[in-house]
């Protein structure tokens, strides 16, 4: 293997390796700012709480949307993983040649066949 494919390969796995750390970083900045509006919401309605809304089973929560930083994220990790051109194979499958241009409609099953990725063998 030559020093330049060495080196670039250094360089994309640092690129990846940036979005991850920005997705993370993301994540945690989102989940914090949720958290503390929905305490200061539920505080603001209901200063004290009866023991039977305790009781209350809690609903399941609602299948969210992912977002393309989540799927980048773990495309992102198979590519580190060695899958590099299965990840570029499956953007093609799903109709596009990079992760941007693939319809979020189509991010669950892009996400279903990435999970193969690494567990079939």
């Amino acid at each position: 293997m030559s020093r330049i494919k060495i080196l670039l390969d250094v360089i994309e796995d640092i690129h990846s390796l940036g979005d991850s750390l920005q997705i993370l970083a993301d994540a945690i900045a989102s989940d914090e700012s949720s958290e503390n509006s929905e305490e200061c919401k539920e505080n603001e309605k209901q200063p004290a709480k009866n023991s039977a809304a305790k009781k209350k089973e809690p609903e399941p929560p609602a299948e969210k949307e992912l977002t393309l930083e989540e799927v980048r994220a773990v495309l992102a990790d198979k590519s580190r993983a060695g899958f590099t051109e299965q990840v570029k194979e499956l953007l093609k499958k799903h109709g596009a040649d990079k992760l941007s241009a693939v319809d979020p409609a189509e991010y669950k099953a892009l996400l279903a066949d990435a999970e193969v990725l690494g567990n079939a063998g």
